[in-house]
């Protein structure tokens, strides 16, 4: 089963740091947002592996926007 990565507010996506088909582990980080001024890393969920990345460093976010898919 699939479980989506999700960011908790709007913001942009600093940096990436995954890629599809890596191993991760829980609470391993996968994206740097920013928002408000602040940094905050966005971590896995769970133990799995990347399936699918689905931002980019740069790109604008909504809040609860899926940034990557962990199976």
């Amino acid at each position: 089963m699939a479980t989506s990565v999700t960011v908790p507010m709007v913001g942009k996506i600093v940096s990436v740091s995954v890629k599809a088909g890596d191993q991760v582990k829980e609470d391993d980080q996968v994206a740097v947002l920013e928002a408000m001024k602040m940094e905050m890393p966005i971590v896995a969920p769970i133990n799995g592996v990347i399936k699918e990345v689905c931002v980019s460093a740069g790109q604008e976010v909504e809040a609860e926007a899926t940034i990557a898919i962990i199976e």
